[in-house]
């Protein structure tokens, strides 16, 4: 009974708060916006420059209404998980 319990009762308070950067595109061909995260805890690559830790994301965003195009987007973001830079290609950012 314990595990059926456990199973439908949901997530418990003690479970971990995701931590997400959340962005919104705009494409340059058709005008959509399309909205991407980043989990700031999985998917950030390390990268050492000199003494300060730096970390990179890429994500690719596609939108499904009126176009098929590829929006590429690059991020940089210091050790403490905060943005430092951002820059796409095929779109702009809106938020």
């Amino acid at each position: 009974m314990g595990f059926l319990q456990k199973l439908f009762s949901g997530p418990s308070s003690s479970s971990p708060k995701k931590n997400y950067y959340v962005f919104s595109v705009k494409c340059k061909r058709c005008a959509e916006i399309i909205e991407g995260r980043i989990d700031l805890n999985n998917d950030l690559s390390v990268e050492y420059e000199g003494d300060a830790e730096v970390y990179y994301a890429r994500k690719t965003l596609m939108g499904g209404g009126k176009c098929f195009q590829r929006l590429e987007a690059e991020f940089k973001f210091s050790g403490n998980r905060s943005l430092l830079e951002r820059q796409i290609s095929g779109g702009e950012f809106v938020l």
